[in-house]
């Protein structure tokens, strides 16, 4: 997120508009940052890296589900998304 060291979540889903993740530290609603993550499509990884908002944080056990909306990604980072997704 904007002003803070880069962290590391792990995906737990991702859809045309947004992923899921769990995550060590709490994010508020609303936050602003930019968030990268790696698919594998047609057997080659691809990091993407988009500009997202935080949706919800919910605390689950020992860590926080955080749900990220992307914000106006751009076009080869939808049509690698939309590719994996199919």
């Amino acid at each position: 997120m904007d002003g803070m060291p880069p962290k590391q979540g792990r995906t737990l889903d991702i859809s045309a508009s947004g992923l899921s993740l769990n995550f060590d530290h709490k994010l508020g609603t609303g936050d602003v940052g930019t968030v990268s993550f790696e698919l594998f499509v047609e057997g080659k990884a691809q990091v993407l890296t988009c500009r997202s908002r935080v949706n919800y944080c919910i605390f689950s056990g020992d860590h926080f589900k955080i749900g990220f909306q992307f914000m106006n990604p751009d076009m080869a980072t939808m049509a690698t998304i939309n590719k994996f997704l199919r």
